[in-house]
């Protein structure tokens, strides 16, 4: 038997399902009631038969978060991604449940919320970090809020409720296992393991392949750029005749530096940290102006050294031996700008630049048939290269490496200048910023 139905039992059983709800368990009431059989109707409305219940008793259920949650919402706060939960299960399990996830902000119900005026909404909502009691009305308002405020936002859902948020939202997520088919024709994204650390784990993913794309662009219009300034200077100052190199070592520069180079960008490692740094806002180009006006440097760099090294030995040497260490020198332009290609603020030589696999192939690939083109004389004959000794190499290299000197000073600048992206471990939250995107994963439920 429960508690008779008093004030004092009443307050007893309220202060109960605080206290479990607090422990983070779903809280259940089992009452009952007594009919006479006889003037019991069971085809009524028996929702209006549930009055004067007599509580019998409370019971807490274990609903527990994935193991993996805890540490996936630490990587998006790291990432500058905003976690919050949204949930119908009652204010104090949801509190407690954001509290054991690391999900921080103000804790309020769909009640307080729907009475904000949207002025005040606008005001509070980076305070905001769980809402319980949620009604799917009050879930697209939030999302709209959000929006206002200029954030890119994204909405979790499985429910028939959740589909008018999903759908809201600049990216819906609907789960696939236990999401409804309303959920997932509202979504642009369904998770078919229902697990909110996959929706990390394709932001990781999706930054790689954006690091990796940018790289890829970084490298191909520098070396345009270099190759641009190279013709059209050896034409204004009649170096070389005005032919610095030859139609097929041009291709062959191309074949072996700028493709296969490429290749090793495309496919290799993406940059160490990824995680640890903001978003991008949405319309930031790959190419901005200051890292075009780079790009153009950096080909008028590789422009000057080859063409001097040309010059120097066109004199010394004569044009054969010219054009080959004019060759020589642009690939090696290229190599090493490949490799300060990879990132655009961590240097060169650090240990993550070596470990690449990938890029340790194609970077090697690159240099052996470099070589090759100038001792094998089938290449000397095809592509009109001669055998150059150690000195005119060692010539050759050090005008290269002027380029990795130049991409090691600006990228030193950029470190000094750039705000840090790793945020302290006692901040208490992310700060705002601008465009960051708003995971709001129905977490509780």
């Amino acid at each position: 038997m429960g508690l008779p139905n008093t004030e004092p039992g009443y307050r007893r059983y309220l202060a109960e399902n605080q206290r479990l709800g607090q422990q983070g368990l779903r809280v259940i009431a089992i009452a009952r009631k007594d009919f006479d059989p006889a003037a019991f109707d069971p085809g009524a409305d028996l929702l209006q038969l549930v009055t004067g219940l007599e509580l019998l008793a409370l019971v807490g259920i274990v609903d527990p978060p994935r193991p993996t949650a805890k540490a996936s919402i630490a990587t998006a706060k790291a990432a500058g991604i905003r976690i919050r939960m949204i949930t119908g299960d009652y204010a104090g399990t949801a509190a407690a449940v954001a509290g054991q996830l690391g999900i921080d902000g103000t804790v309020l119900t769909g009640a307080e919320f729907g009475a904000m005026s949207d002025d005040e909404a606008l005001a509070k909502v980076d305070d905001i970090g769980v809402i319980a009691r949620v009604t799917p009305e009050q879930k697209v308002r939030l999302v709209d809020v959000l929006r206002k405020k200029g954030q890119i936002v994204a909405m979790t859902g499985d429910g028939v409720n959740d589909a008018p948020a999903v759908k809201k939202a600049d990216i819906g997520i609907a789960m696939g296992i236990t999401g409804t088919e309303v959920t997932k024709e509202a979504a642009v994204m369904i998770l078919t393991d229902d697990n909110f650390s996959t929706i990390v784990k394709a932001v990781e993913l999706g930054r790689g392949l954006y690091d990796n794309l940018a790289r890829y662009v970084r490298f191909q219009i520098g070396g345009l750029f270099g190759y641009i300034s190279t013709f059209l200077g050896a034409a204004i100052f009649n170096i070389a005749q005005g032919i610095p190199l030859v139609p097929l070592q041009t291709l062959w520069v191309s074949f072996t530096m700028l493709s296969i180079q490429s290749v090793g960008l495309g496919y290799s490692q993406p940059a160490a940290g990824l995680m640890d740094r903001p978003p991008l806002p949405p319309d930031r180009p790959i190419l901005t102006r200051g890292l075009i006006v780079w790009l153009a440097l950096a080909g008028l760099l590789m422009a000057i050294g080859t063409l001097s090294v040309i010059s120097w030995a066109q004199q010394v040497h004569g044009l054969a031996i010219a054009r080959t260490m004019g060759m020589v020198t642009f690939a090696l332009f290229l190599l090493f700008f490949s490799i300060e290609s990879k990132d655009q603020r961590d240097s060169a030589f650090s240990l993550n630049t070596f470990s690449d696999k990938t890029f340790v192939i194609t970077t090697s690939g690159s240099f052996v048939l470099l070589v090759l083109s100038t001792v094998l004389g089938i290449f000397q004959t095809v592509i009109r290269t001669v055998r150059l000794d150690v000195r005119q190499w060692l010539i050759c290299t050090a005008a290269a490496l002027s380029i990795v000197a130049a991409a090691e000073i600006r990228k030193a600048v950029q470190r000094r200048t750039a705000p840090k992206a790793i945020r302290p471990a006692s901040a208490p939250r992310p700060e705002p910023v601008p465009l960051n995107a708003r995971w709001m994963p129905d977490m509780a439920g």
